[in-house]
């Protein structure tokens, strides 16, 4: 027997407004940047401007898969998707990444390599107009830098964790795209500013070749950062330790259940984990026992945390050989023996026998 339950999503709206706003202010900065930049890249004839062009001209294209991402990915769940379409919001900022690589940094690197083989030898028309696009852009960058920056500090503030520590493990990639993608931009105007510099003083194009070649290799390291955070969402991530060590000390300590004898959870979109559980209940219990403590679990679980959408709950015998052959194949041992540091441990326990710990204070999405 399994029972379903689906959780609300409340705390999802007022994240998906923040993030639209992130995006729209990003999209507008970088439209404006980008044909500035085009402007300079051909009144200047430099090889940083130009890059730092095609840079701007990348980001604008990515906001809009970004927004095309927040939209489809907040559909419902229906009959061929029972799960929703959350994960579809990582496949959209996949291929930001491809994007940031593919229009960005080849361009980057085509750019510095013309100019430093000597393909690119003319003066500098008028440098002046660089500094002052650059000097401008900077400061718009700046703006959507820092909303980005305070999207996701708040974010992490919610969640209880380091700003580093969110970064790696958030299940939402939107806001941390539009970080690394402004932090970058920050980075190669400076990038582009030394390289115009250089030039000017130096009367040497390789500078401007050098800082080209740079901003090609800062893309590339952009891009394969935010490749890997969407790779590992796709492939499935186990829910937020926390979450998970929660759920399983009141699965155990419920006062129906013997044992609880397997556990998964999974990310399946921006703040949506599901639950799977396989539990062995008392022998004295009825199927109507068994059904009501099932329904009051489920709906315990996504009271005390937002972020569960569906649970799944399976009455099984614990002494099944196929069932814990799986379980020490996953963990490397049966749930009572799990090493602390597994995402599975932690607790200090043996599962289904023990009173669970003080449990943490309710996340806030």
């Amino acid at each position: 027997m399994t029972t379903l339950i689906t959780g609300g999503r409340a705390a999802m709206a007022e994240q998906q407004h923040e993030s639209n706003l992130t995006v729209l202010l990003a999209l507008g900065a970088n439209l404006g940047i980008a044909v500035a930049k085009i402007i300079a890249a051909v009144v200047t004839g430099s090889a940083s401007m130009a890059a730092e062009a095609a840079h701007s001209i990348a980001d604008t294209f990515n906001e809009v898969l970004l927004l095309v991402g927040l939209r489809r990915s907040g559909r419902p769940a229906d009959r061929r998707h029972p799960l929703g379409y959350g994960r579809e919001r990582y496949i959209w900022t996949l291929l930001v990444a491809v994007a940031i690589f593919g229009m960005g940094a080849l361009f980057a690197f085509y750019q510095g390599v013309e100019t430093l083989l000597g393909h690119r030898t003319a003066d500098e028309a008028d440098p002046l107009v660089g500094y002052v696009v650059l000097g401008v852009s900077f400061v718009l960058e700046g703006i959507s830098w820092q909303q980005a920056v305070r999207q996701v500090r708040a974010a992490a503030r919610e969640e209880g964790l380091p700003f580093l520590a969110y970064v790696r493990r958030t299940d939402e990639p939107t806001s941390i795209s539009v970080l690394l993608e402004d932090s970058a931009a920050l980075l190669g105007l400076l990038l582009a500013f030394a390289g115009l510099g250089l030039h000017q003083l130096t009367g040497s194009a390789i500078w401007d070749g050098v800082g080209s070649v740079l901003i090609g290799v800062l893309l590339t390291a952009v891009a394969l950062v935010l490749g890997r955070i969407n790779l590992n969402l796709l492939v499935g991530n186990q829910a937020d330790p926390r979450i998970v060590t929660d759920v399983r000390a009141r699965l155990a300590a419920a006062p129906e259940v013997e044992w609880l004898v397997d556990i998964i959870t999974m990310t399946v979109g921006a703040d949506q984990v599901l639950v799977c559980a396989r539990l062995d209940f008392r022998d004295d219990l009825t199927a109507a026992d068994v059904e009501r403590a099932c329904v009051r679990l489920s709906h315990e679980l996504r009271e005390r945390h937002e972020e569960i959408d569906e649970v799944f709950l399976e009455p099984v015998p614990r002494d099944d050989p196929d069932l814990r052959a799986r379980v020490v194949a996953r963990y490397g041992g049966p749930l009572g023996e799990v090493p602390p540091g597994t995402g599975m441990g932690g607790t200090g326990m043996d599962v289904g026998h023990a009173a669970p710990p003080e449990p943490p204070e309710p996340s806030a999405r």
